[in-house]
């Protein structure tokens, strides 16, 4: 097995495949999507798309996050946004009631949430199924109550302003705040982000993961200690959802209950899905069309959810890998074809 998992090719998508992308080629399109992203807002004159094109930005490295503990661990989580939110507040608070700097706020809502994701994980990565789900949703709503009873601390069901500083790391408030400089700044975050958890699944440790998810026990059987990896995945997943906190911290300047609310991991779930949970980068493609669905469906009826329950519904049916994975078995044929005619 331990040879099995150094060698196994990974492709793009984290998945094995025949004919893996180098690194120098995987570099070569991140900075590629660098420069799109940050040439996109001279091209829009929208503010009100590019606010979207920011938030759709933000849901997907909170999707990004569901969907790595999915693709490494195989398991599905509804409590994710306790980690998001408690990093919107882990900002929020100290800033508030001027415990610290608003830097070493940040830095701390990054780090608290990465450490109690892993000790939740040591603590629950072995249960299989269903009930590791419904662990992870009891969690998110516990933090949920917390935060809805403890209105002295957090305002309650009200929420609070975050009274953040005119500087932030030597920049301007304005750059986190305006829609046009924040998207690339959650833009870059997140590319950044898929190369490095595609650099992850090609490590002997990504490839390990995903030999333990594929069969847990034959992996116990030759030797490899299963929880701590895994639960290292759900810390890093965990991560992930509090970078998300912390970027709609500094854009939003808010924070109420509804960040730790089981129904925002639930969206962020269905993103997943629709990009293609399989995929690498599917839940960040997820997140953006699921954002600009439902923004076109809302201009028609106000019954929006029930069309993306459909179209989930649709996608779940007809299309299990996603139209991310659609997307990526046309580009891999492309691909192979330039390669065949070459």
């Amino acid at each position: 097995m331990s040879s099995q998992v150094a060698s196994a090719p990974t492709g793009i998508t984290g998945t094995p495949t025949a004919a893996p992308i180098s690194v120098t080629y995987a570099l070569v399109l991140t900075a590629v999507f660098l420069v799109v992203g940050m040439a996109l807002p001279r091209m829009i004159g929208s503010v009100l798309l590019m606010t979207l094109l920011a938030q759709a930005t933000i849901a997907a490295i909170l999707s990004m996050s569901i969907g790595t503990l999915l693709r490494l661990n195989g398991v599905i989580t509804f409590g994710h946004a306790a980690f998001y939110g408690m990093a919107v507040y882990l900002v929020a608070l100290p800033v508030n009631n001027q415990w610290m700097p608003a830097e070493a706020a940040i830095v701390l809502a990054l780090v608290v949430p990465t450490l109690l994701a892993f000790l939740l994980g040591v603590g629950i990565v072995n249960i299989p199924g269903i009930a590791f789900s419904m662990l992870t949703l009891a969690v998110g709503q516990a933090a949920y109550e917390f935060a809805m009873k403890a209105r002295e601390v957090t305002g309650g069901e009200d929420g609070m302003s975050i009274r953040l500083p005119a500087e932030l790391f030597g920049m301007s408030l304005g750059v986190f705040q305006k829609p046009q400089s924040m998207f690339m700044i959650c833009w870059a975050m997140l590319v950044v982000l898929v190369l490095a958890l595609w650099l992850l699944t090609r490590s002997r440790f990504g490839r390990l993961v995903e030999a333990i998810r594929e069969n847990e026990e034959r992996a116990r059987f030759i030797g490899y200690r299963t929880r701590l990896p895994r639960a290292i995945v759900v810390g890093v997943s965990g991560f992930i959802a509090a970078l998300a906190g912390v970027l709609a911290a500094l854009y939003n300047g808010f924070v109420s209950p509804d960040t730790l609310h089981w129904s925002l991991s639930g969206s962020a779930l269905i993103m997943v899905i629709i990009g293609g949970p399989r995929l690498l980068w599917g839940p960040a493609f997820g997140a953006i069309v699921f954002f600009f669905f439902k923004d076109v469906a809302g201009n028609y009826t106000e019954h929006w959810p029930a069309l993306i329950g459909m179209t989930l519904i649709l996608i779940t049916v007809r299309v299990p890998k996603g139209i991310g994975g659609v997307l990526a078995d046309w580009l891999s044929r492309r691909r192979v074809g330039k390669e065949a005619a070459s």
